[in-house]
């Protein structure tokens, strides 16, 4: 699973505002410009000492975090949008089970779903099912035939999601899900961790540079 077209925006207006409180403009010293990837940003040593108080104090106090917008495009068996949806700071658009599972220009093949080579036997015959199915769908469409495809569906069947959330809820995401026993889960971690500037906000989180401030 790989995260695709994805788009960061936000920190010019997350770092102003976080100066509000104090009317602390005047020390910011970040740089902000534009090329043809969208928003560019070099992070000042101010601005980052802020943050990193700021994060290190808790959600409360991080709402700049919330301001840092991310989108992007994510294919993942159904079991992990499952859990996903657990976290609610966020809008999503799915592709439809309703409207194209039983589609009649895509056959359902297996490299459809995730799923373990142990268990190839069952998923030939759910597919085989499956595309027969569709096939009786396209000619009849018959929605009880659509019912009965939608309860067969195995959870690894693989469906493309285009998330709108921000760098405060994958912040969370990535501390309570880094070392979950799902293997989805530990992936989608290391994805979000290559953001720009997202490891310099775990290390500040983990304290790692305190650490180096001690030294």
């Amino acid at each position: 699973m790989r995260l695709k077209n994805i788009d960061v925006f936000g920190f010019k207006g997350a770092i102003r505002g976080m100066r509000n409180p104090m009317n602390s403009w005047y020390k910011g010293d970040s740089k902000f410009g534009y090329n043809e990837y969208g928003e560019t940003i070099d992070i000042g040593e101010n601005d980052f000492n802020l943050m990193k108080n700021l994060i290190k104090a808790g959600g409360e106090h991080r709402k700049f975090l919330r301001m840092i917008h991310v989108q992007f495009d994510l294919d993942a068996p159904r079991y992990f949008w499952s859990e996903f949806d657990t976290y609610k700071f966020n809008t999503k658009n799915s592709c439809s089970t309703m409207h194209k599972l039983l589609s009649k220009d895509q056959v359902i093949t297996k490299d459809m779903f995730q799923y373990c080579d142990l268990d190839d036997d069952i998923l030939n015959a759910i597919v085989l099912r499956l595309e027969k199915i569709r096939q009786e769908y396209v000619e009849t469409n018959d929605a009880k035939l659509l019912e009965r495809a939608k309860q067969l569906l195995p959870e690894g069947y693989y469906q493309k999601r285009t998330i709108d959330t921000n760098y405060e809820e994958l912040l969370n995401i990535y501390f309570q899900r880094r070392n979950h026993r799902l293997s989805e889960w530990r992936e989608f971690c290391n994805e979000i961790a290559g953001l720009p500037y997202f490891q310099m906000f775990i290390n500040a989180k983990e304290g790692k540079y305190d650490e180096e401030d001690n030294k």
